[in-house]
């Protein structure tokens, strides 16, 4: 089992940034890839960005040059910088995890980000 706690998301006006930060625990080990996914009031869950063990990173057409994927294996932390935000950027963010052997996904509670306009 994979334990996922996200923190780091709240209020900002258009054109700020945040970081934000999902610490792992339990079995860590066996996780491989990690990344980000949002949900939109009324829209369905769309993935953001991940990062692989070996730190390659994929970015949604949406985010990319904005937003920054990065991990921190040491602290088993997988952090999402986003800069110059949108109005559109406005979802609850949720971490997710894969974990070997059999790419068992776990998730995260999500954290709420706002962007106002």
């Amino acid at each position: 089992q994979v334990q996922l706690v996200e923190s780091g998301g709240g209020l900002v006006q258009a054109g700020g940034s945040l970081r934000l930060s999902c610490a792992a625990s339990g079995s860590i080990f066996s996780i491989s890839t990690m990344g980000w996914y949002r949900q939109a009031p009324g829209k369905q869950r769309e993935w953001v960005a991940d990062i692989s063990s070996g730190a390659n990173t994929n970015y949604a057409d949406s985010v990319k040059g904005r937003f920054t994927i990065s991990r921190d294996n040491a602290k088993n932390t997988v952090y999402l910088q986003m800069n110059s935000l949108k109005p559109d950027d406005t979802a609850v963010y949720y971490c997710n995890a894969a974990a070997l052997p059999l790419n068992r996904r776990f998730w995260g509670q999500g954290t709420q980000v706002t962007v106002s306009s």
